[in-house]
């Protein structure tokens, strides 16, 4: 069975404020609503990752909570890593790379352009700029977690909040 990974970038924040550190960034009430109407999307598609990684960003780890919430997944079992944010495309490989060969389906919540080179690398395709709150899903074929690396993943689907079916 080939491994899949949903790459998603965090749903719409709040502007940056004078006094703000960007990391500090939360969720709008319409960035929370796109994330839940994702997760239930996905849902729709029978698709539950069985590890959710997220930058420690408030706007990410927010996003990774109301899909994982949409998913049943368990919340607490959300894996925060600090080097997601700001710590370019190659963070966000290592943790790919880390993930136990047992898992066969994994989602990383991140931040754009990261999000976006990652899914480019990976795929070898034009993504251009992940929507915020867009989900990509990779499928890597007999490859263990260790050894993803570019062009190594072809591309299932991308879907952003506003291309979801009406509810």
């Amino acid at each position: 069975m080939p491994n899949t990974l949903y790459i998603v970038r965090h749903a719409k924040a709040e502007d940056r404020a004078m006094f703000m550190a960007d990391h500090d960034r939360q969720l709008t009430s319409d960035g929370i609503i796109a994330a839940a109407r994702m997760g239930r999307y996905l849902r729709s598609k029978d698709i539950r990752p069985e590890r959710i990684i997220s930058s420690t960003a408030p706007r990410a780890k927010d996003t990774a909570k109301v899909i994982a919430e949409q998913l049943g997944y368990d919340t607490a079992a959300i894996q925060l890593d600090e080097k997601l944010f700001d710590g370019g495309p190659k963070a966000y490989l290592a943790a790919i790379n880390a993930i136990p060969s047992t898992i066969k389906s994994a989602m990383i919540v991140g931040h754009n352009p990261d999000v976006s080179y990652l899914a480019e690398f990976l795929t070898h395709k034009d993504i251009g700029s992940m929507s915020k709150g867009a989900v990509l899903a990779v499928e890597f074929g007999d490859l263990n977690w260790a050894e993803v690396s570019g062009r190594t993943g072809t591309l299932l689907f991308e879907i952003s909040p506003k291309q979801l079916p009406t509810e």
